[in-house]
């Protein structure tokens, strides 16, 4: 079982996230200092830890993701340079929490014996369940039609849409029915990371490759050799990045900042954009070979105010799988409930409708009810 440590100043907040990992299936523990921390860390009880402040990360080699209340790019970038897996800001997205945990450590209930560590890291991560791709609309069935004929295959797939439509599910059905299902699915997301630490985050660095690089670093395509890289917002990458990116995908070789070795890989890339990359293309943003080198297949996310008739279906899904989380039984919903929230834009797609339901499952009382949707939504 994967042990994680909370370091957070808040006692409701260490509380809430104490819960949520350990219903997750983590072991956790929680701590309000550094001092107590390191104790642990010395004890051997920790696999990874979870910090509000970067400077609080005591010594040593165990992976750490920080939750900030700080947005600003400088916070982002020390953290990096410390050596964060990822940097959150607060209020806690859990989704991208749980997946940055998934992706480092691996899930909490399968890690096989052969998977050592170095320096913190479990190489080999078992990719965890995919939650199904919800709806009976033509384009949903074709999305799901293209998944199934692709998935096997070794072909590289670009997936577009906008925000919110679903497009990491995507990328995790595909690496789930793939032949690749057991070796790991590792995310990066290219618009999350400054430019000038994005080639390290792909390729890795060298100790001594800059200033703060205290210790060798493997990149993310190491860490998904043999499996799937999923790049999301893959529009969003500087241009000498792409040019890496490009000889990566030419030569399955790469080489980690400040070093001349060549290391081979054997990774899968899915990429995602919710920019139009021929647009870009012409703008001067993105390479031609490399959107050329991404997209031998398309796979395109439809917005949720195309696909209306999918709303009851995937109300109900998310109605189901919140209580749950909750630990509470299934809350009914009215069908003028349901027909109102069918009627409605959903500019942020899939995401805003869950988030939504999750509003309503909280501030309603025994059911869902027309007056529910007027009042909270």
């Amino acid at each position: 079982m994967t042990k994680l440590l909370v370091l957070e100043h808040s006692k409701s907040v260490r509380n809430n996230l104490r819960e949520r990992l350990e219903f997750e299936g983590y072991v956790t523990q929680t701590v309000e200092n550094s001092a107590e921390a390191a104790k642990a860390i010395e004890r051997g009880e920790v696999d990874m830890l979870i910090v509000d402040d970067v400077e609080s990360v005591p010594q040593g080699d165990t992976p750490f993701i920080v939750l900030s209340s700080a947005t600003t790019i400088d916070s982002a970038v020390a953290s990096f340079r410390r050596g964060a897996v990822d940097y959150i800001t607060k209020p806690v997205d859990m989704n991208r929490l749980l997946g940055s945990i998934r992706s480092c450590v691996g899930d909490s209930s399968a890690e096989a014996p052969s998977q050592t560590r170095k320096s913190g890291r479990v190489k080999k991560v078992v990719a965890p369940s995919v939650e199904p791709i919800v709806g009976q609309s033509d384009e949903i069935v074709h999305v799901r039609h293209l998944i199934d004929k692709v998935a096997p295959s070794q072909a590289r797939v670009l997936i577009t849409g906008e925000n919110g439509t679903g497009k990491e599910l995507v990328a995790r059905s595909l690496h789930a029915k793939s032949g690749r299902a057991d070796a790991p699915f590792v995310e990066v997301n290219c618009a999350a990371i400054p430019s000038e630490l994005i080639e390290s985050e792909l390729f890795g660095h060298e100790r001594g490759a800059f200033t703060s690089a205290v210790k060798q670093r493997k990149g993310k395509f190491e860490q998904a050799d043999g499996g799937t890289l999923f790049m999301d917002e893959v529009g969003d990458m500087s241009l000498s990045a792409q040019a890496k990116v490009l000889r990566a995908l030419q030569e399955r070789k790469i080489s980690r900042v400040g070093s001349d070795r060549d290391i081979d890989v054997d990774v899968r890339v899915i990429a995602a954009t919710n920019k139009n990359l021929r647009e870009e293309i012409a703008k001067g943003n993105f390479r031609e070979d490399l959107y050329h080198r991404l997209s031998v297949i398309v796979i395109s996310v439809p917005p949720l105010r195309t696909r209306h008739s999918d709303i009851p279906m995937l109300v109900s899904h998310f109605i189901t799988n919140i209580c749950n989380e909750y630990n509470i039984p299934p809350k009914p919903i009215e069908s003028e409930a349901i027909e109102a929230l069918t009627k409605m834009r959903w500019s942020g797609n899939i995401r805003e409708l869950r988030n939504v339901i999750e509003r309503l499952i909280i501030l309603s009382g025994e059911r869902i009810t027309l007056s529910d949707i007027k009042l909270y939504v």
